[in-house]
This record gives structure tokens, sequence and C-alpha cells, in this order.
């Protein structure tokens, strides 16, 4: 059963340089495709008490306060229910956040990216720096308790030390959660076809990872997730959901959910999905073989890794036996640890993650 919801808010007043999540600067399709989303929400949704609800984007701060409301009103939630909007820094003002906070939002998500507004310049970033720290001390002077900020590493002209003092920052203002994604340039984006000068190769956005982890390991922060960081208790409970490997709906254009064991994703194509919201584009039913490698490929993801008894119990297999010759070529390179009963990926095993887990893939 369901538990947690990804409502997707596919619209943006303009495209960062390295941004490709599906959104559209076209205002002009709000209305219609709010009007879809809420019945393809009515149609498909059972009713299940919900752990988590998100709004992601895009950018969900483009939709009034009263509208978020109404989205939040489908849902069958109570005061457990950890409620999250991603939020652009230059839309809330001290109105709109209080606003928000009455609509029964308990987490906020902000896109920092950078402190320095020279970088935020060139990746095409519309907020400044002074509107994302404004933005955090309105929130908690409203009443949020559970604020997170996004960065980026590896950005045009920014070095180690930039990085690092970002960080600083966000300490300083006492947030309780912290994500942190390396540049990746991938086709689609502005910076595909117009590659940016004076980027840190993969050595250097590697270092800037590792003296990340050192840095906020020595904090309150807790690195529980390859990118993610919280004050113990202000892990972000809906994300955990999907690293857990359990079951979500999706909602909105490109979203993607996983029901009965039908992992399955909408149209991003705006008009395709106003037109007919109830039609997924892909249905794949997961087969037990693809159920093993999910529960490895984002269970590895979680710094505390693969609990042994937890994954033999639910798949009949015995992990260390069947995967002995990974567990000991990783371990020996010092890029997975064993603790108990739990296998887990080391700050420098997350850095080749990417081959860690293909050797997992039968």
């Amino acid at each position: 059963m369901a538990k947690s919801v990804y409502i997707h808010i596919p619209f943006c007043k303009s495209k960062c340089h390295y941004c490709t999540f599906v959104s559209y600067p076209k205002p002009e399709f709000k209305n219609d495709y709010y009007k879809a989303l809420c019945n393809e929400i009515v149609s498909n949704y059972k009713a299940e008490k919900l752990k988590t609800l998100y709004l992601g984007g895009g950018t969900p701060s483009l939709l009034k306060a009263e509208e978020i409301k109404n989205l939040i009103n489908l849902f069958n939630i109570d005061a457990e229910t950890e409620i999250t909007a991603e939020l652009n820094p230059d839309d809330l003002d001290y109105k709109y956040l209080t606003e928000l906070h009455n609509t029964g939002i308990n987490r906020i998500s902000i896109g920092c990216q950078t402190f320095d507004d020279e970088i935020l310049k060139l990746i095409n970033c519309r907020h400044t720096a002074s509107q994302v720290i404004n933005a955090v001390k309105n929130a908690q002077d409203i009443g949020f308790k559970n604020i997170s900020l996004d960065f980026i590493y590896g950005l045009p002209n920014q070095t180690l030390d930039m990085f690092l003092a970002d960080l600083v920052k966000a300490f300083e203002l006492k947030i309780q959660h912290i994500s942190l994604y390396g540049l990746s340039i991938e086709k689609g984006c502005f910076f595909s076809s117009n590659p940016p000068k004076n980027i840190a190769d993969e050595d250097t956005q590697a270092d800037m990872y590792l003296r990340a982890v050192n840095l906020l390991q020595k904090s309150e922060y807790k690195h529980y997730e390859f990118s993610n960081f919280a004050i113990q208790g202000f892990e972000s409970r809906h994300n955990l959901n999907y690293w857990n490997n359990e079951e979500y709906y999706g909602f909105g254009a490109a979203a993607h959910g996983y029901i009965n064991g039908i992992r399955y994703s909408n149209s991003p194509n705006l008009q395709e999905y106003i037109k007919n919201p109830f039609k997924h584009k892909e249905e794949h039913k997961v087969t037990k073989k693809e159920q093993l490698e999910e529960e490895i490929f984002l269970g590895f993801r979680r710094m505390s890794g693969i609990n042994t008894n937890s994954i033999n119990s639910k798949f009949a297999i015995n992990f260390e036996e069947k995967y002995a010759k990974i567990l000991e070529k990783y371990t020996n390179a010092g890029c997975m640890l064993k603790n108990g009963q739990n296998y887990a990926l080391t700050p420098k095993g997350v850095l080749v993650s990417n081959t860690i887990l293909a050797d997992f893939l039968e």
C-alpha cells in the first residue's frame, strides 16, 4: 500500500543553464494543467493515509498558496504527514511564506545552489544570495522548523574554498537539511550546447565531495544518503521512501510512480498530459529479479547500506554467499564496509558507485 505521493509542477519562469528537469516557461497552460492534475489525483488516489506528500518541479512556488492548499486537501493526511514543497528563493516574500505555512506545508526545500551572486548569474538562476538568506530567516520567523537547502559543486569559476564557504554559510543559517549535487551537464540543457568555461573536472569534483563530507560530518549533520545530510530526526522521509524501495504515487506531467508492483510514468508533454491525465505513457511490471536489483541499487544509496537479514528474508537468498566475490572485492578496496549485519559504501565507494552497482546486476 502506497503511503507517499509525489506531485510534479512543470512550470518555471526561466530555465537554469544546467537544468534537464521537465519544466516549461509556459504560464498560459497553468490553469488547464492544474485542472488535469486534480482530475488525475481524484481518479487514482485510493485515500491511503499518507506519511509523505512532496510537491516538486519545476517550480511549485509558482502556484498560489490557495491552489497548493486545495491540492493538499485532496489527500488523507494528519499532523504526522511530512509535506514538502520545493521553492524558488525569488518567489518567497514574507506574505507568501506565511500563506504557505498556513496550507499545512511543514518542510520546505529551497534551491540555493550557491551563495556566490556572480556564479548564480552564470548558471542563469533568477535569485540572489541575499534572497536565499532572507527567505530562510523569514521562514524560520514564520514557524518553519524543517528547512533544506540544495547546493551544486563544480560550477563555473567555483573553487573548493568557495564551495566549502557556501556550506559554512548554511551552518550559520541553522537549517536542518543539506543536499549536495555535482554539476552534471546532460543532453537537453543550455550548457550541453553552450559548454561553460572553467568547470571542475571529475577529480576536482570528487575532492569537493569528500571535503564536504568531512566538513559536514564534523558538524551536527548526519550523512544518511549519497547526496543528503541532516540533523538527526530531519532526514527526508519522502526520499527515504524511494531509497527503501517502497511504493508511491506520482501525479502530474513526467511524474513516475510505483503501485502494486508496477512502475509507471506520465507523459512529459504538457499538452498531451492536459488532454489525457489518466493515461500512463509507460507501465512496467517489476519482476522478482528486478526487485532484488532495485533493492540493492537503492539500498546502497543509503549510507547505512544493505541489511543482510532484511534482504535475505525478503528475497529468500543468502546475500553474503550470492555476492561474496563482489563484497570481498570492494571491501578490500576500501569502497565498502561491513558493520554488523550491514554492508555500506564508504565515501570513496560513493565516488565509484556506478561501477560497484553494475557488478551486482546480473
